[in-house]
């Protein structure tokens, strides 16, 4: 009996094409468009569309070619008719899976767009080839090479074409030519044959040079260092995590700790990653691993875009045992990660405040947590969450609680300014200063404030000079003669009478690094005086010349911002000065003790590093606060113990976390309205989940007003990631309005 046909079959001829298997990309983006997108990889395209390299894609109904990342392959059974991918962009992948799990990571932690996390992960100097250039080289085709002895062809030819296929390097017509010792006509007529292939490819053309450097043989540990070291070692060899607090007082020899355990990485063929903060990275860092280690690479900001190419590709293939870097470094692509170091750990330039808006602290916490090898998180002054997390057992303590050589933490000596002193530096601390000039001793003043006056105001009708574009005064540089918006670098001239009434008496109040720096060149004209703050510190390389100069005893006296506060080491420094305590003390900012405690503490860090004793004079408003007390005392655990228990009465971190929403626009009713609009889909959310969390806000920011832009802000504090991610996805979708930008910003530091 025959069998009846389907009426309509499942599969119908003309159907075969669309449900045959199709290989898929999926791949993001670094501008517009958020998600990823499935594109069909053409035949010519399959072996090198792999995850981690960057193709062109047709994108939107214009199918304008736009540059994407491509994140995975798969292969489906497509029914609908999918976009081809244009071209591939890259030899080789920037990222490997790895790296693409942590993009991926940094994406969801931070509210961003994956696409915008794996541009962060790469230097612009690598996405845009920078010591490279393209040239086309030649291969043979398999079915050629099978081939060969068969061919008839002129010597020329025959000659070029059995080197090629013999070759182990790649070779460009000319280098073939040269090889061969011919002219590039043979090779032409190889290539119109189709005997010879031409691929375009990027090679280096930069060659970096060699640094010698002394070489120096491991120090020997005091027995705190090598309780330190042995528990580090342990860690490394279990494989283990767990993040380890190496709490150790300024001058506590931290770094020969991080040394000793890099080295036993090293031997293991594993590389290690060290963070350093930007403005610590001096040559003196970077020598001192360079004298241990074969092979140390070392990224920072003022590289130029060839070199940090060119560092970046060797980390990349294998070929660097130590990366030392500033914050993006944390993304440095070794292939065989055995440590990460996050040197003065708590310090504010480790998070980013562009987006992806991340913390390398927590960046290198989940790439250790995936790599299964250990991080160290050194610091004399920990940030609150790192040692409440320590306290917690979350994480390792590993206390160095005395300085190598059995030197004597620094007398601390607290300076009442509320009584009237003349100019800014005190009488004791004037009287200090000159004993330490005499006794042939060096001297730090910190003073955190650029320029010379913090203010300008007319005594007569009062009248302010503001920013027009900022809610914030003119700082006066009396060295420019310029007043000058810390914010936006809006500049005009200084006036010499007042602009609104024309009194000529006008006044410039307050102080900054500048005149702190006439001042000491007044009372002190024969001791040689450098100042460094970003507005001397200019030119590449002024930040190196200017540390090395006064090591050489060029100079006798340093005076600047938090620049010269860390990671400094001078033996000869016998006098801190920190000239106002205050300067950030009473801002806006629920950790203001906090940072005032470790600018305080680090700079008075500075001294009494070698034989000679050292002395610090703290000059403040506010001589009964805690954050002073306690740091000249140096005794950190009792300040932290009071700062966490106040911190708990309000739940601010380290007992929540918080996530902070920034609304900006050249309209005041559309900024305030649409941050309202904001707070009450938040409120929503809170009620209808009954989530723990809790919305502070809107408000005015506390400069409410930059670049001529208003702003709003709002805080949200919840108890646990996963509860901010899910107030921040509850906003996503919310229509914003013309000429109104916000950002979230995870776990801020500035709150500005």
């Amino acid at each position: 009996m025959s069998t009846q046909r389907e009426l309509f079959p499942e599969s119908m001829p003309w159907d075969d094409d669309e449900l045959s298997d199709v290989s898929v990309a999926q791949v993001v983006f670094a501008e517009g468009v958020s998600g990823e997108f499935d594109y069909a990889i053409p035949d010519r395209l399959l072996e090198s569309v792999v995850p981690g390299i960057r193709v062109k894609v047709p994108l939107g109904r214009s199918n304008r070619t736009v540059l994407a990342y491509c994140v995975g392959r798969d292969t489906l059974a497509e029914h609908r008719k999918l976009k081809q991918v244009i071209e591939v962009v890259d030899s080789e992948p920037l990222l490997n899976a790895s790296m693409l799990r942590l993009t991926k990571w940094l994406a969801q932690r931070y509210c961003s767009q994956w696409g915008h996390a794996i541009e962060a992960s790469l230097p612009a100097a690598v996405r845009h080839f920078a010591g490279t250039r393209e040239v086309k080289v030649l291969t043979v085709p398999n079915e050629v090479l099978v081939r060969i002895p068969d061919l008839a062809l002129p010597a020329k030819q025959q000659q070029a074409l059995r080197f090629l296929a013999g070759s182990s390097v790649q070779l460009t017509a000319r280098q073939l030519a040269d090889r061969v010792g011919c002219t590039t006509a043979p090779i032409k007529q190889l290539q119109r044959k189709g005997l010879v292939n031409a691929t375009k490819q990027r090679v280096i053309s930069y060659i970096p040079p060699n640094a010698t450097v002394e070489r120096e043989a491991a120090k020997n540990l005091t027995a705190d260092q090598r309780m330190a070291l042995d528990q580090i070692l342990k860690a490394i060899a279990d494989e283990s995590s767990q993040p380890i607090l190496l709490h150790g007082v300024t001058s506590s020899g931290k770094t020969e700790v991080y040394i000793q355990a890099i080295a036993e990485v090293v031997r293991y063929g594993r590389q290690a990653v060290v963070l350093v903060p930007e403005i610590s990275l001096t040559p003196q860092t970077s020598q001192r691993f360079r004298a241990r280690f074969d092979s140390v690479a070392v990224l920072h900001s003022h590289q130029s875009g060839v070199e940090r190419a060119s560092q970046w590709k060797q980390i990349a293939a294998g070929q660097i045992q130590v990366v030392v870097g500033a914050r993006s470094a944390i993304f440095a692509p070794v292939p065989r990660l055995g440590l990460i170091v996050l040197d003065e750990e708590h310090d504010g330039s480790f998070k980013q405040e562009q987006v992806p808006r991340y913390h390398a602290r927590d960046v290198a916490i989940e790439r250790c947590r995936t790599s299964n090898v250990p991080l160290i998180l050194g610091s004399a002054t920990p940030s609150l969450e790192t040692y409440f997390a320590a306290q917690e057992g979350r994480y390792q303590l590993v206390p160095l609680p005395q300085r190598v050589h059995g030197q004597r933490m620094p007398d601390v000596r607290i300076i009442d300014t509320r009584s009237r002193h003349p100019g800014v530096i005190s009488r004791p601390l004037h009287q200090a200063m000159r004993n330490a000039l005499d006794e042939q001793g060096q001297i730090i003043l910190l003073l955190n404030r650029r320029g010379h006056a913090s203010q300008i105001q007319c005594p007569a009708c009062g009248f302010v000079m503001q920013c027009p574009d900022c809610d914030i005064t003119l700082t006066n540089h009396k060295t420019e003669a310029l007043a000058i918006c810390h914010y936006c670098e809006f500049q005009t001239a200084s006036p010499d009478r007042c602009p609104q009434c024309g009194f000529e008496s006008i006044r410039f109040s307050g102080f900054g690094t500048q005149r702190l720096e006439d001042e000491v060149r007044t009372r002190f004209p024969k001791a040689g005086c450098l100042r460094m703050d970003s507005d001397s510190m200019k030119k590449p390389g002024s930040h190196e010349n200017a540390l090395a100069q006064f090591r050489a005893g060029e100079h006798q006296i340093l005076l600047g911002t938090q620049m010269i506060a860390k990671g400094l080491d001078f033996p000869n420094v016998t006098l801190v000065g920190v000239i106002n305590a205050d300067t950030g003390l009473h801002m806006p900012n629920f950790r203001a003790a906090e940072r005032t405690f470790q600018l305080v503490t680090q700079v008075a860090g500075r001294t009494g590093r070698a034989d000679r004793p050292g002395h610090v004079y703290v000059q403040t408003f506010s001589p009964e606060h805690p954050a002073i007390v306690t740091a000249a005392k140096h005794d950190y655990e009792t300040f932290a113990r009071q700062e966490i228990k106040h911190r708990r009465e309000f739940l601010y971190p380290p007992w929540t976390v918080m996530m902070r929403v920034i609304v900006r626009g050249a309209r005041l009713a559309d900024v305030e309205g649409f941050a309202e609009q904001l707070g009450k889909r938040l409120l929503k959310l809170k009620d209808a989940t009954r989530a723990g969390f809790r919305v502070m806000g809107p408000a005015p920011a506390p400069i409410a007003r930059i670049k001529n832009r208003f702003r709003y802000h709002l805080l949200v504090l919840a108890q646990d990631d996963r509860t901010l991610q899910d107030a921040a996805a509850s906003i996503g979708d919310v229509d914003v309005p013309k000429e109104v930008q916000w950002i979230v910003d995870i776990d801020p530091v500035d709150l500005q």
